[in-house]
Formats: C-alpha cells, sequence, structure tokens
C-alpha cells in the first residue's frame, strides 16, 4: 500500500477535527472532534512507521509506541475532559462554549433579569419577600 493513502486519510480526518473544534458550541462535540484530530495523528504515526521499517530491516517501530502513548494520554483527556463538562453543567446548567464564556465575562443572558428576581434559586422569593 502507499503511503499516500493513509495520509490522506488522515489529512481528512485531521481538518474534520479542526473544523469540529472551530465551528462546534457544545462541549462534548469539540472534545470528540479533538478525538478526532488525536487519531489521525495515530494514524500518520503507524503508516510512516510502517513505511520506514521496510527501509530498514532492524527497527524498534517508534511510531507504534508513540500511537500506543497517544492512546493512553487521549484515554486520559477525555477522562477528565468529561469529568470537568460535567461539573459545569451541573452548575451552570448548559454546556454551550458561548454561553459559557460569556456567563464568565460577565455579560452572560443568565444575569439579565428585568423583574429582579431569580425563579431557578430556591428561595429567591423568599428572599424578596423579606426585603
Amino acid at each position: 500500500m502507499h503511503l499516500a493513502y493513509p495520509a490522506v486519510l488522515s489529512a481528512l480526518l485531521f481538518c474534520t477535527g479542526l473544523y469540529g473544534v472551530l465551528a462546534r458550541r457544545n462541549a462534548i462535540l469539540v472534545l470528540m472532534s479533538v478525538e478526532l484530530m488525536l487519531n489521525a495523528v495515530n494514524l500518520n504515526l503507524v503508516a510512516f512507521d510502517v513505511y520506514l521499517s521496510k527501509a530498514a530491516r532492524d527497527t524498534l517501530h517508534s511510531g507504534q509506541a508513540l500511537t500506543l502513548f497517544t492512546i493512553a494520554i487521549a484515554a486520559a483527556e477525555i477522562g477528565i475532559g468529561l469529568a470537568i463538562v460535567l461539573a459545569v453543567y451541573r452548575n451552570r446548567g448548559t454546556s454551550a462554549i458561548d454561553r459559557l464564556r460569556d456567563a464568565a465575562e460577565g455579560h452572560g443572558d443568565d444575569s439579565d433579569d428585568s423583574a429582579g428576581s431569580d425563579s431557578t434559586v430556591p428561595g429567591a422569593e423568599k428572599a424578596e419577600a423579606t426585603a
């Protein structure tokens, strides 16, 4: 098999993942796009390792070893990333990146309430009635 086939497939996967990171607004879809980009890198590592091992018989297959390391790092990254997304979702009620960024900057639509009371906070009506 020629080296061009996996290289082109890897480039397509990486570009798809890059588009997903830049265009998506959901944090889980962004994490999936990052995983797609890491898989494209893994495909390149294995393809070039196989291509270069044909030239030299005594190789250590370092591309495949780096691929295993990248898979382990990706598994840890997705575990920690999903834990962070779930914690943010429990606290803020959304995983949309734009709304989270706007709320962190202080001008999100979460704090804009013309009546002055927040119905999602328990006890807000009681605090308003006593004021």
